[in-house]
Parts: C-alpha cells; sequence; structure tokens
C-alpha cells in the first residue's frame, strides 16, 4: 500500500455524513447522499471538488440500488472529523483539503543540517577561537598558568616576580599583544 493512499479515501475527502452513491458515465459526474436524504452531484470529470445539490437522482442510478446496499465506490460507514453540511437548500458547498504538515520530510533533510553544524563547528574552532586548540605542555621545570580576562604580559610578569624577557623565553610562541584568556602560560616552578 501507498504513503500517501489515505487521502484517496471517501472518509478523508467528504465531509461527516455524505456518502458517494454511484457514477454516472454519460455526465462524467458523481453523485452523493448527505445524511438527511438530500443528493449532490459533484464536478463534470472530477471526482471531488464543489458540489451541487441537485433534487433527483439519474434513473439509473437512483434505479440501481445502490441506496439500498453499499456500492463498491461508496464511502465507508465511518465518518470522523467532518464539518456539517449547510442548510441551506441553494448552496454548494466546496471541498477544502486538509493541511496536514509531515514531520517526517524534516527528517530527509537531518543529516544535511547536521553536516553544516558539524562544519560550522570545526570552523568556529579552528579559526575563531585558536585558543581553544591543543595546548603545548609547559615542560618539566615550569608550571602552567592559565590567563584571565584583563591578564596582559606585564602584570603576568611582575605578579609572578619574573622579567618580561624571561617570560618571553619560557614561553617562545607567545604574543603578548593579543594575550587571549584560557590560553596558557608557563611559569617557573620555583615562586
Amino acid at each position: 500500500m501507498g504513503r500517501w493512499t489515505q487521502y484517496d479515501e471517501d472518509a478523508y475527502r467528504l465531509p461527516e455524513g455524505m456518502k458517494r452513491i454511484g457514477y454516472d458515465a454519460d455526465s462524467s459526474r458523481y453523485y452523493f447522499q448527505d445524511t438527511d436524504g438530500s443528493f449532490w452531484r459533484g464536478p463534470e470529470g472530477s471526482e471531488l471538488g464543489e458540489l451541487t445539490r441537485v433534487a433527483e437522482l439519474p434513473s439509473h442510478i437512483a434505479g440501481g440500488g445502490a441506496l439500498e446496499h453499499d456500492d463498491l465506490e461508496a464511502a465507508p460507514t465511518h465518518s470522523n472529523g467532518y464539518q456539517l453540511l449547510g442548510a441551506d437548500p441553494n448552496s454548494t458547498m466546496a471541498h477544502k483539503p486538509r493541511i496536514n504538515i509531515n514531520a517526517s520530510a524534516y527528517r530527509t533533510l537531518f543529516p544535511f543540517f547536521l553536516i553544516i553544524a558539524v562544519v560550522l563547528l570545526l570552523v568556529w574552532r579552528l579559526v575563531l577561537s585558536p585558543g581553544l586548540s591543543a595546548r603545548e605542555p609547559c615542560p618539566p621545570e615550569t608550571q602552567p598558568y592559565f590567563v584571565e580576562p584583563g591578564d596582559s604580559c606585564w602584570d603576568i610578569s611582575k605578579a609572578h616576580g619574573i622579567t618580561l624577557d624571561k617570560l618571553q623565553t619560557l614561553n617562545p610562541k607567545l604574543q603578548c599583544d593579543p594575550l587571549m584568556p584560557g590560553s596558557t602560560v608557563c611559569l617557573p616552578q620555583n615562586i
């Protein structure tokens, strides 16, 4: 059975209480009956669409016994969630399809969005935040110091009692101008 077969059933497409009772091949029209016994005619050449109330059925549909028992084309005996027909006998009734947002359609796009998210995270990690990349361990005779917001090379060397030149020799790759918070600076242990 196909995925969208429930949309082809009369119980889904017709209003509550409406039942398909026959088809007139001469005029290419379907005929329907309401719960109050009134008859309705569909548009020419179309299974469903705007229904128009008619006074009587063509003779071959009315005399064919389609009203006494279920026809092969008749709607199922159950009907759920449809609006009642209007009381005006001259009114026309237009079929309004239900809007059904199918969440499974987004499931096919999920791997695509996941790949985009991973690529964006990698770009952020490698380009925008190089301070978060793998840190080189400090030599054995030194201890690590994690830079906090507002720290500068001058403040760190002064607070730990070493000269700025000694700090530069212990950390040859250290750039003092853009000192990033969270980066590691190696300091002597005997302080």
